[in-house]
């Protein structure tokens, strides 16, 4: 897990005050003529003043923006470290900075910046050596050389890690949209192998129906007893067909089990109003014209129409507001309106709110080929209108 970059800003600050403090306490503390620093390098007999503790603190008080800008602030320590090693100043802690800072470029910085500066590290530490080279000997440098490649062999390595783990997440990141995606082609390769089962029991049920339907109308007069089992083969026939329609579809429509209960039609419309009068629409119903049995698709779709506008008369029309159903049978039609006089945001209504709702209602429509007209009302409020147009029969 990362760390926020408030919370590196607050270590860093902690690890720049500590290197500062010891650095100083350091560089106070060690008298001219001894060695100090990471590198040995030897006092050269000045005393630490306000100058050179100033230096040792701009070598190490940028420790608190390592990671924001690593390499920038090695380039820019390298010149108070310069600056105590000409004057002759004890550094106390402050090579360590340089260290630090290597590393972090290791870490977080690329190949060639990384190697450069690892090359910045070693030339500061030449500048220093330099004066001192008659009182450090090979081991000094030697030690010195496996230090810095060390540092930054660890820092490399770390990089190379952190770049690995994040190619592995960001590839299982990308093999579970890849499994999402062949699940859903599969769910909807699925769902079209069981739109053709369906295509195919229809087909044979009807086929069947049909043969037999004509054998009965054959046979009526001949020999009522074998019309009358083709009848009834028929009516077997098409519960059959029904139940696994309704199956196949429940299971095309809904990721759940079937509905297997019997379909609602306009009869039942009287009972809608009811629950919607319950619910807190105060809703009428006015049946208009000489009652027909309608169609079952037609049946339901008018049904499912007054359904639906009136849960979203009762959602969005707002409070005290009143809802009327008019059904009117006419010769060859059949006319559904729903009307409201609420006050509901109209393009939401329009839309169904934030599910199908009417657009379902107008492919029902145009199935059977009716006129939809969806939209606010003259005077205020919103309605909805269909008309269905009847076959004789």
């Amino acid at each position: 897990m990362r760390t926020s970059p408030r919370r590196q800003l607050i270590s860093d600050s902690v690890l720049a005050v500590v290197v500062t403090a010891s650095s100083l306490l350091f560089a106070l503390s060690v008298g001219p003529g001894t060695n100090s620093g990471w590198e040995g390098v030897p006092v050269f007999g000045r005393p630490a003043d306000g100058l050179g503790l100033l230096l040792i603190a701009a070598c190490t008080l940028p420790l608190a923006f390592r990671r924001r800008w690593p390499f920038l602030i090695l380039l820019a320590t390298s010149v108070p470290a310069l600056l105590l090693t000409g004057l002759g100043y004890n550094p106390g802690l402050a090579d360590f900075a340089a260290i630090i800072l290597l590393y972090t470029v290791a870490t977080q910085r690329g190949l060639a910046l990384s190697v450069l500066a690892a090359l910045l590290v070693m030339a500061g530490y030449l500048a220093g050596a330099l004066p001192a080279s008659e009182e450090l000997g090979w081991a000094d440098h030697a030690i010195v050389v496996v230090v810095t490649a060390l540092v930054w062999v660890v820092g490399r390595t770390i990089r190379l890690r952190r770049a690995y783990l994040g190619e592995l997440v960001d590839r299982a990141d990308r093999l579970e949209r890849a499994r999402e995606a062949d699940t859903r082609a599969a769910r909807a390769e699925e769902r079209s192998r069981i739109a053709r089962e369906l295509h195919d029991v229809v087909a044979h049920h009807v086929s069947v129906m049909t043969v037999q339907a004509a054998a009965a109308r054959t046979m009526l007069e001949k020999d009522p007893a074998v019309a009358r089992e083709a009848l009834m083969s028929i009516e077997e026939m098409g519960r059959t067909a029904m139940a696994e329609m309704r199956s196949i579809v429940g299971v095309l429509r809904t990721d759940g089990p079937a509905e297997r209960g019997p379909q609602p039609g306009m009869d039942d419309l009287p009972g809608l109003v009811d629950q919607m009068r319950e619910a807190g629409l105060t809703t009428q119903l006015w049946l208009e014209g000489e009652t027909r049995q309608l169609p079952p698709g037609v049946d339901l779709a008018a049904y499912r129409l007054v359904q639906e506008a009136l849960t979203n008369s009762l959602r969005h029309a707002g409070p005290a507001a009143r809802a009327w159903v008019t059904v009117r049978h006419e010769a060859g039609e059949l006319t559904v309106h729903v009307e409201d006089d609420g006050h509901g945001l109209v393009l939401k209504r329009e839309n169904g709110g934030k599910g199908h709702g009417l657009v379902g209602i107008k492919e029902r429509v145009a199935l059977y080929g009716g006129v939809l007209r969806i939209g606010p009302r003259p005077g205020g409020g919103f309605e909805v209108r269909a008309r269905f147009p009847l076959k004789d029969r």
